[in-house]
């Protein structure tokens, strides 16, 4: 196990910055995950700390020894690449072997190792198959095994589940968190899916133009995001415009009065609101003072067995989505029904009405 810090780190191609000022430390034995949209700079961050690429300024300390001038091959670091990237001509267990042999150990050393790492992995009884054999799961899980049987002090992976099926991504997520808690190693994982992001992660790094938007805990970024990049990126949200008249502000859509939630500025303010906090009632509904209520017509309703998809447009013209149980009032609803969407005030979130505006209640 080894802790990570990096410092003031900036990364440039040509006149774009690809990395501006980056600054992470990443405990010891910690799951670390950059999440964010393509090209946002987070698979460059990644191989910048593997030493595939080498970065204009800055540092990168592990367990507080400097790594930047280290070629890729001596920074002891663990790679698993998106595409696999295992040898077609050898077996899983000369796959695996192959850093071993590179780095002259021992051949009883490295049976042992072998046979260690492919019983973590549930490879065991596959030692001996060749990679043509195995799905896309297996294929990935010798990637890993190659990775950690060098025993490295940080292991990175960039984006391993994204070329996997749906059902098989959830269940290899679940066996990467197992196998890292298991081996207690520090890893940095890229990924541009949330959900995978919150499901695995101790703490989800969030860039976007080559910045750190936010670093925090999955439910920190979930419930407290810091801006309204953050916000929008992380889970879904619903914006409303807040208008200002004198001293009062209220939602554009449904007059909610709002002045008492925000602080004293004129700024172009935007209120974010989670479908899964939005309630929907046939017709017209008034609002408790806890709640704001939002008049609306419908667009369309989704059942998805567990739950209802509900899309209305506001008197503004503002869409709104709500997730909620299904519920048969309104799952059988025409299009262009009144409804009334109504939330509690203390889910409401606002922030400055720009792309990565700051929250500012």
């Amino acid at each position: 196990m080894a802790s990570v810090e990096i410092s003031a780190l900036r990364k440039l191609y040509g006149d774009v910055v690809a990395l501006s000022d980056i600054n992470i430390t990443i405990p010891s034995g910690s799951f670390y995950t950059l999440l964010g949209p393509s090209g946002c700079g987070k698979t460059t961050l990644l191989r910048t700390i593997a030493g595939f690429h080498s970065q204009n300024s800055g540092s990168i300390k592990v367990d507080g020894a400097s790594i930047e001038s280290l070629p890729a091959y001596r920074r002891d670091v663990g790679m698993v690449f998106q595409d696999y990237a295992i040898f077609p001509h050898l077996s899983v267990r000369d796959n695996v072997a192959f850093g071993l042999k590179q780095r002259k150990v021992g051949s009883a050393d490295i049976a042992r190792r072998v046979k260690d790492v492919l019983e973590v992995v549930q490879l065991g009884s596959f030692a001996d198959r060749m990679p043509h054999e195995l799905s896309g799961g297996q294929q990935q899980r010798v990637g890993l095994a190659r990775a950690i049987v060098i025993e490295p002090k940080v292991l990175l992976m960039d984006e391993p589940l994204s070329n996997l099926d749906a059902k098989l991504r959830v269940d290899l997520r679940a066996e990467l968190r197992r196998i890292q808690r298991e081996l207690g190693i520090t890893t940095i994982y890229v990924t541009h899916d949330q959900e995978e992001a919150l499901a695995m992660s101790d703490t989800v790094c969030v860039m976007y133009g080559g910045v750190i938007q936010q670093a925090t805990s999955p439910l920190e970024i979930y419930l407290k995001p810091a801006n309204r990049f953050v916000a929008s990126f992380v889970g879904a949200n619903n914006f409303l415009s807040v208008g200002r008249d004198g001293g009062s502000a209220a939602l554009r859509s449904g007059g909610a009065d709002v002045s008492a939630m925000l602080p004293g500025s004129d700024a172009a303010v935007a209120c974010a609101i989670r479908p899964e906090a939005l309630r929907v009632v046939p017709g017209q509904a008034a609002a408790d003072p806890a709640s704001i209520a939002i008049p609306a017509n419908l667009r369309e309703v989704s059942f998805i067995g567990r739950e209802m998809e509900v899309f209305a447009t506001t008197e503004t013209g503002e869409t709104l989505k709500a997730v909620a149980r299904p519920d048969p009032a309104v799952v059988d609803l025409p299009e262009g029904s009144p409804v009334t969407f109504t939330a509690p005030r203390s889910d409401l979130l606002f922030f400055e009405d720009n792309e990565t505006g700051k929250r500012i209640a």
